[in-house]
């Protein structure tokens, strides 16, 4: 039986033998028999790099960061997660920066990153439930999730696909309904209008 470590869009983490493009972190969320106990801890959710540093961890260890995997940066954005400071500070200051400019950041130059996850975490959750918002599918940018009844989709550029744990699968726009429920949190959203580009799994655009 693989560990539950998978992220769907949504952000809830499930088991599957699929391999994922990121790695992420929402604190220590297993016990001693690598049973996932919690959907998180920490409200910084961070996406990283596979691999970084030559750096070797055995998963779900003792004491330890539980780790997490996505498809890909669409679905880490959507399920509110982050890049990484330390693993992914140049991406970490595009997205800060853009999410600042964005998002009319009145505070500091720019956003620092235990507010912006303050912010993330209120857009993403509440309680245990995901946080949807409505909107028209036709203005949703690039990048952009959304359910509709129990699957994912993602606006890729003109065209929509279905998200799996495998990857993307076309879908047709005629079949989708002209207002849907939004799985990408506001903040990122906006981000994703002015201009900057998540990273999409291969499948999405074969």
């Amino acid at each position: 039986m693989p560990l539950q470590n998978r992220v769907c869009p949504d952000g809830i983490i499930k088991s599957s033998r699929s391999r994922g493009t990121f790695m992420g972190n929402r604190g220590v969320l297993h016990n001693a028999n690598k049973e996932l106990k919690r959907q998180f801890k920490a409200k910084a959710w961070i996406t990283c790099l596979l691999e970084f540093k030559g750096r070797q961890r055995e998963l779900m260890s003792p004491n330890a960061y539980t780790e997490l995997f996505f498809l890909d940066e669409v679905t880490a954005f959507a399920a509110g997660h982050r890049p990484c400071a330390e693993c992914r500070r140049a991406r970490y200051n595009e997205f800060r920066d853009a999410w600042s400019d964005a998002n009319s950041w009145e505070g500091d130059t720019v956003v620092r990153a235990p507010q912006l996850d303050e912010v993330l975490h209120a857009q993403r959750i509440d309680g245990d439930q995901k946080v949807l918002w409505r909107h028209s599918l036709a203005n949703l940018p690039h990048g952009t999730m959304f359910r509709v009844g129990d699957d994912s989709y993602a606006v890729c550029d003109q065209k929509m696909v279905k998200w799996g744990f495998e990857g993307y699968s076309a879908a047709e726009r005629e079949d989708l309904p002209e207002t849907v429920d939004v799985l990408t949190p506001r903040s990122v959203v906006n981000v994703f209008n002015s201009g900057f580009r998540p990273v999409f799994h291969p499948s999405a655009i074969s």
